[in-house]
């Protein structure tokens, strides 16, 4: 044998008998990593969850499937995320209410303004309806993976909100793809500013927008309250989401990387719901500590409900159907 051709079968075999080297078999299952987006913040209580949800699936898949994450809105908004599922750009998305209104329009019953404050009825129409809503983003072409919630809804601001028609004196952000609290503004007759909520913090310090409504949570990890003085008492629902895959990446895995997928998100999100909802408690405590003051509405409270319960009325038959919101109120209703 030629002397390059002997080193050459050397270090061939050299290569072949490295330690812990393990040749792949021809049906090896190749890994797999799902791209999902998300506006959580990086170290937010979403992510710190959703990275360790990542290391449970690639323990338990033994390698062969993982979740990467694109944390902080670096894909954009939920509409760029939707748009991307929908070009194959991404596989998956944690998104809010209004991402998912943007699949299945419906789903917005969940944030049906007037109807719930606390998570205790959130819990009770979601998991009468849980069914439903999966079989429903199956036939839009997503696989719900769990439910999430992002807080209790309330409203930061620059001024003094105390009753619905406060914000005709104020800049209300208006998420461009909300449907819920940009007709509320339209209902008690405040012009909101439409915009993304990557644009939300630029805005607030130029003074383009003065109120927001979010969870104390979300105004925390994104910063918001560091350019706002107000935050109401008494919040105006819960904020709810949920973790969605395209049908087409969940149909692609092995029936074994399914099952783990599923087992590893139903606990990762029920570790999320706790923590979100003691984490959100958490939040709005300090940064009442932190020079925010607390706006009691109580004296207003039938001028903010009657507001709501209009704004819930005009969005049936255009967000949700009138059946869906009756069965919605029946299960709220029930003993």
């Amino acid at each position: 044998m030629k002397p390059k051709l002997l080193v050459f079968s050397m270090l061939l075999a050299c290569a072949l008998i490295v330690p812990g080297a393990t040749p792949r078999t021809a049906d090896a299952q190749p890994a797999v990593a799902l791209r999902i987006a998300t506006l959580a913040p990086t170290g937010s209580s979403w992510m710190k969850v959703f990275n360790a949800w990542n290391r449970t699936l690639q323990e338990k898949s033994n390698g062969t499937l993982s979740l990467r994450f694109y944390p902080g809105g670096s894909q954009g908004d939920e509409r760029d995320f939707i748009r991307k599922m929908r070009a194959g750009q991404m596989d998956g998305a944690a998104v809010t209410s209004t991402g998912l209104g943007m699949i299945v329009r419906p789903v917005l019953v969940l944030s049906a303004p007037g109807l719930f404050t606390t998570y205790e009825e959130v819990d009770k129409v979601r998991n009468a309806l849980k069914d439903d809503f999966e079989q429903e983003f199956l036939n839009a072409g997503y696989k719900l993976l769990g439910w999430g919630d992002v807080g209790k809804l309330r409203l930061f601001s620059n001024e003094k909100i105390l009753k619905p028609s406060d914000l005709k004196h104020a800049r209300p952000w208006a998420w461009r793809d909300d449907l819920i609290f940009t007709n509320f503004l339209k209902v008690v007759g405040a012009n909101g500013i439409s915009m993304g909520v990557p644009e939300v913090y630029p805005a607030l310090q130029t003074g383009m927008v003065d109120t927001v409504p979010a969870s104390a949570i979300a105004a925390v990890s994104l910063q918001w309250y560091t350019r706002l003085k107000y935050v109401s008492e008494q919040n105006m629902g819960i904020l709810i989401g949920a973790t969605i895959l395209r049908k087409e990446s969940f149909d692609a895995l092995t029936p074994e990387q399914k099952s783990v997928l599923m087992s590893t998100s139903e606990r990762a999100h029920a570790v999320l719901a706790k923590l979100i909802r003691r984490d959100d408690d958490t939040s709005y405590d300090t940064i009442l500590k932190r020079n925010i003051t607390a706006v009691d509405t109580n004296p207003y409270r039938a001028e903010w409900q009657a507001e709501l319960d209009k704004t819930r009325k005009i969005l049936v038959g255009r967000v949700y159907p009138a059946p869906l919101l009756a069965k919605v109120e029946h299960i709220l209703n029930e003993k």
